[in-house]
């Protein structure tokens, strides 16, 4: 158990991890470059530190220097192993290495920790057997472990039923070495970072927009050279740091060099359109987002206007604090997280004393009105890193609060209460 007590305002500025995203497609794609990859920002998370063990595993070199981490990947390419392969906590981990080893030669094993298998595999495993990959889970839902046996692949066109740019990216490193073109189609568009970095290193990529959503094609091959993967600040994390400068008394938070990708953002519109102070100092694709005290109205939150919907944790603390009913619209993908983050946001909003409600896919908050009328609480984050985050927010801006597995918070961003107390 973890308590922290109220603060009355805060004040200063911060750079948040490396996006989380990035860094496990930065080490992924190095690993499979073939030349002498470096990468700088990436993500001190315990998730990412588990992909680099991963591709270890398969063979790549990896060492850090300094700020720097380098990445040499075998010069046959990357190998079987006869271990289990741990995702621990890393959903994005396991989806995207379900693509990645589905076209390598020999029999592998997906593991994970207990709330990642949990967590239903079915959506990727399922395109990717129809690309003619060997892969399987447990029960209808196809949780971990998962059974891979590597074998020759064959692209596909793939209209994806759920926006999710991990199943999307897990198809573009399966398509990397399959036969013939990968075509994937999203109703809704979500983040590019896979498909921006693809092209960076010279692979065959187009994405053309269509609608509402987006048309990415990939021709097989990846260009076996070195390159330079710069990782900007996590736009989900500094998510958090916004909502604190938003909704603490007489307050101004900035976070500085955030990756300003328009799937990756969403967040700030809501805020805004909800009546906060938030501003860019943008030299695209990062800004430093400032954030300053605001009172917050009620808002719709419909989940494509945050595609991967991991900031609808830290949009639920803003909901409370707001005046009138918050909306959040089809928010079922919540259901499958690190935990039940639909049940996770509805707890954190009645625990600080907001009224709550749910129909189906949707649920409400009625906020308070202002944070300075939460209630102290505590709260069971279930081994969610987002519920601890948004909670310990809600908690400082408000009246304390008492969390139970706190250190979860590894998994993404090790240093977050210590950059939390820097700016009070």
């Amino acid at each position: 158990m973890f308590t922290l007590p109220a603060r009355s305002s805060f004040h200063g500025a911060l750079r948040v991890p490396g996006d989380k995203s990035g860094s496990h497609r930065a080490v992924l794609l190095s690993a499979l470059a073939g030349g002498a990859c470096t990468i700088e920002g990436l993500s001190p998370g315990e998730d990412v530190r588990g992909t680099a063990a991963l591709v270890a595993a398969l063979g790549a070199t990896i060492s850090t220097e300094g700020a720097i981490v380098h990445v040499q990947g075998p010069s046959g390419g990357l190998r079987a192993t006869s271990e289990p392969l741990d995702c621990g906590n890393s959903g994005t981990t396991m989806r995207l290495c379900s693509g990645l080893l589905s076209p390598i030669v020999g029999h592998h094993t997906l593991i994970g920790d207990a709330s990642l298998m949990r967590r239903p595999m079915d959506r990727v495993a399922i395109p990717l057997r129809l690309m003619g990959g060997d892969i399987r889970g447990v029960g209808e839902r196809e949780v971990a472990p998962l059974s891979i046996a590597g074998r020759p692949l064959t692209g596909i066109e793939y209209d994806l039923p759920v926006p999710s740019a991990q199943v999307k990216s897990a198809l573009l490193l399966a398509g990397l070495f399959a036969s013939g073109a990968t075509i994937i189609r999203e109703r809704h568009r979500t983040r590019t970072t896979t498909e921006v970095m693809l092209a960076a290193m010279g692979a065959a990529i187009t994405s053309v927009d269509e609608g509402e959503g987006r048309v990415v094609t990939l021709a097989p091959g990846l260009p076996q050279s070195s390159f330079n993967f710069v990782v900007p600040g996590d736009p989900s994390q500094a998510a958090f740091f916004a909502v604190l400068g938003l909704l603490g008394h007489d307050s101004s938070v900035a976070i500085i060099d955030v990756d300003t990708a328009p799937e990756r953002i969403g967040f700030a519109a809501v805020l805004q359109r909800m009546g906060g102070d938030l501003n860019f100092d943008s030299t695209a694709p990062r800004a430093t987002i400032t954030t300053r005290s605001s009172q917050l109205v009620a808002t719709e939150i419909w989940s494509h206007e945050i595609p991967s919907v991991d900031e609808a944790p830290i949009l639920a603390i803003a909901a409370a604090a707001a005046e009138g009913v918050t909306a959040f619209r089809d928010m079922g993908e919540l259901r499958v997280k690190e935990s039940d983050r639909f049940a996770g946001c509805l707890a954190m909003a009645a625990a600080v004393g907001a009224r709550t409600w749910s129909d189906g896919d949707d649920f409400f908050i009625e906020g308070l009105g202002h944070a300075g009328a939460f209630q102290p609480f505590t709260i069971d984050a279930g081994l969610d890193h987002r519920i601890v985050m948004s909670s310990a927010i809600a908690g400082v801006v408000g009246q304390g609060c008492t969390i139970e597995g706190h250190e979860t918070v590894a998994s993404s961003y090790p240093h977050f209460f210590d950059d939390l107390a820097s700016l009070s």
